[in-house]
């Protein structure tokens, strides 16, 4: 069977799409052109990685096809060894594409299982995209944060953080939160200085202020499914529905620099 054919099967079966880029520091082929934009590259990571995985899976006889694709390529993972857990962080921030609170939770442990880790040194959430006209507020946070909260206590994240909260929602957050956020990313395109008013009270509260430059949307829908498409040919993809996307850094702590970073990528079929 023709391994596009064999994708075509795969993915008209399945329910869920899970994928892992794996190591983009050691892929030399994503290097060969810049991506213009962490969209791109994440486009850029999904297509290569479904067109190489479904060129190296082939049907072997009585299969029953799964309703769960792992797309990973050995090759390109590398999970960290105990013995070098301790000189490294592991820092990640999760993408939510819609408010479903359960999604953080399954990320995390995605994130332990792929990266072999028990606990994550910080997470970073990204809270999905509101409608047209609404302004995030304490109370789109809350059932998200206390998401959060549990997987502290559990001992699956050391730390938690935020991300683009002014100085006002952040205060708010803070005051509700039992576990209180570590950091808040802000986007530099939005205020190339720090508002002064979020500045004095992240140092007052010991905040940690990062910036970034994600767009609001990490990757569209179509984006996504475009990514997919392109992956084989003869793909129908329009059932598909991203869930979420998680980016991980793991720096090396002594030396500060980046040993390895990727994305794991959730989606799921609508059902019909």
């Amino acid at each position: 069977m023709e391994p596009h054919v064999y994708a075509k099967l795969l993915l008209d079966h399945a329910t869920t799409l899970n994928l892992h880029t794996g190591n983009l520091v050691n892929r030399s082929r994503l290097k060969k052109k810049c991506p213009s934009s962490q969209s791109e590259e994440l486009q850029d990571c999904i297509r290569a990685t479904l067109s190489e995985w479904f060129a190296t899976i082939s049907p072997t006889a009585k299969q029953e096809l799964p309703s769960v694709l792992d797309c990973t390529i050995p090759q390109n993972t590398e999970a960290i060894t105990p013995e070098e857990r301790e000189e490294l962080k592991v820092s990640v921030k999760l993408f939510l594409s819609e408010a479903d609170c359960s999604a953080i939770g399954n990320a995390v442990d995605m994130a332990c299982v792929s990266l072999g880790v028990s606990q994550l040194d910080s997470v970073i959430i990204a809270p999905p995209p509101l409608p047209e006209g609404e302004t995030l507020a304490l109370a789109h946070l809350q059932p998200l944060w206390e998401e959060l909260e549990g997987l502290v206590r559990s001992q699956k994240v050391a730390a938690i953080g935020t991300s683009d909260l002014d100085k006002a929602l952040l205060e708010q957050l803070y005051n509700w939160a039992q576990v209180k956020p570590s950091s808040n990313q802000v986007n530099l395109a939005s205020c190339c200085v720090m508002p002064p008013d979020l500045t004095a009270f992240a140092k007052e509260f010991d905040i940690q202020l990062l910036t970034h430059n994600d767009s609001k949307e990490m990757i569209s829908a179509e984006g996504f499914k475009e990514a997919v498409q392109e992956s084989s040919k003869d793909l129908q993809v329009a059932d598909w529905r991203l869930e979420w996307v998680l980016r991980y850094s793991i720096i090396v702590k002594s030396r500060g620099i980046i040993k390895a970073k990727g994305y794991l990528v959730h989606s799921t079929k609508n059902s019909q």
